[in-house]
């Protein structure tokens, strides 16, 4: 083997090694005490919240601030600043705290702290062994220390500070039993329950650092509106059921995402929703009808959106650009298979039979061009009558999401139409106007 081979060798094995340390496998929820960031595991955490007049129990220790209802639980509440001796502000007591709901092996208790952050996704051979100069807390409260974007974190072990605490103080680890003759146990309402101004809704704020974390979901003036929406609606369902309302894992996430994506993801359309999205692409004079999609995926979006097309101009040529940063994805898109049940008449004069089933025919397939390409990169195409993502821009960065609408913009030919996801608008951008048809809600740019 020649020295540029092993030289070779030796950095494609260190590129492999260096990725395979930096996987990440373990989230924590961020916080900070006295100036410092800390962490904790979020299988730890039930939830946050806001909330404050908690009901004094007397002959406990002073990092005790009472017990609170949490939806009819009682469940106990520890100024963490107090418990470790760190400076703590003389608020109100009607004033409302950052807290953190812990899930315990035996217990559930709200923990106050400064502020919550976020959720911070590590890898964990990246955890360093904890050392006394890291936190101004004893080391056997500490799990280890890591860094993230250049900020240092202090993790932690939830279960090692309250069982130290166990003797000390019974409260912490055992749930209040409520006598129905003792009123000073009796709870009072907490001021979370109360309506907050929704600036103040710490748990929308971190549903919306979850969703980032585990689903690559970036919250903006695209999305907003639709997030604070389903927040609202997954919350009530949520306490309904008993059932945290925070987001635990990527399964949760995803779940709260459902209703986010646009009709017929991943599948052919019908005819009325193709319908009306061609309807609103202007019949310009030229001879070609000239589409960007991106996000294409397997090619079920690609061929629905050809055959609509061509069914509405009839005289003209359609070229479709599809593309995805999935390289499975799209390198299968031009030999799918058509589902038998997604296979409606519209599509009919377009298909043909092959070993395996049915694809579309060579006539249809030549008017798209599937191409893997990632669109916060530099976009070739231009003079577009039309640009579909739908569902694409909301897992983009927020500074990537703003490049790529003003890309749309200079690329969009004056009266071009652009579909996004049906529950992102790039309105609060601006430069762009609604139409509609049906359902379906395209944006074209501002006339000058």
């Amino acid at each position: 083997m020649s020295n540029n081979q092993t030289k070779q060798k030796d950095a494609v094995n260190e590129s492999v090694e260096k990725e395979q340390i930096n996987v990440i496998d373990t989230k924590m929820v961020t916080f900070t005490l006295a100036g410092k960031d800390y962490g904790i595991d979020i299988m730890k955490v039930k939830e946050i919240r806001k909330a404050g007049n908690f009901t004094f129990v007397p002959n406990t220790p002073p990092f005790v601030r009472g017990v609170d209802n949490l939806r009819g639980e009682i469940i106990s509440i520890i100024d963490l600043r107090i418990m470790f001796n760190l400076p703590a502000p003389q608020n109100d007591p009607t004033e409302l705290e950052n807290i953190l709901i812990l899930r315990l092996e035996n217990n559930v208790i709200g923990v106050v702290v400064d502020s919550i952050d976020k959720v911070v996704g590590i890898a964990s051979t990246q955890i360093q062994p904890p050392h006394p100069l890291f936190g101004d807390i004893n080391i056997k409260y500490i799990s280890g220390v890591v860094e993230n974007e250049e900020r240092l974190y202090i993790i932690l072990d939830a279960e090692a500070v309250f069982d130290e605490k166990e003797e000390e103080a019974e409260v912490i680890v055992q749930r209040p039993t409520l006598d129905q003759n003792d009123e000073e146990l009796t709870p009072t309402k907490s001021l979370s329950e109360a309506i907050v101004p929704e600036k103040e809704d710490i748990g929308l704020k971190f549903i919306k650092e979850t969703l980032s974390t585990f689903k690559k979901y970036y919250v903006t003036s695209l999305n907003n509106n639709w997030v604070e929406n389903r927040y609202a609606e997954w919350k009530e369902h949520r306490e309904t059921n008993g059932k945290d309302v925070q987001l635990s894992d990527a399964m949760d996430a995803e779940e709260f995402l459902t209703p986010f994506y646009s009709p017929y993801t991943n599948k052919l359309w019908d005819a009325s929703y193709g319908e009306q999205i061609a309807s609103l692409v202007q019949d310009h004079s030229g001879k070609m009808i000239r589409v960007w999609n991106i996000g294409c995926g397997k090619g079920a979006e690609s061929y629905s959106l050809a055959v609509s097309l061509k069914k509405r101009f009839t005289d003209k040529q359609v070229k479709i650009w599809a593309n995805d940063s999935d390289l499975l994805s799209i390198s299968s898109a031009p030999t799918m298979l058509i589902p038998q049940e997604q296979l409606s008449d519209e599509y009919l004069p377009y298909v043909i039979d092959v070993k395996g089933g049915k694809q579309f025919s060579k006539n249809l397939k030549d008017s798209i061009t599937f191409e893997y390409h990632d669109v916060t990169n530099v976009n070739p195409f231009e003079d577009l009558d039309m640009i579909i993502a739908r569902d694409v821009l909301s897992f983009l960065k927020k500074g990537d999401q703003h490049r790529v609408l003003e890309s749309f913009m200079d690329k969009l030919k004056p009266g071009g139409l652009l579909i996004l996801g049906q529950n992102e608008s790039p309105l609060e951008y601006g430069g762009w106007i609604s139409i509609e048809k049906g359902t379906v809600v395209g944006f074209t740019k501002k006339s000058d």
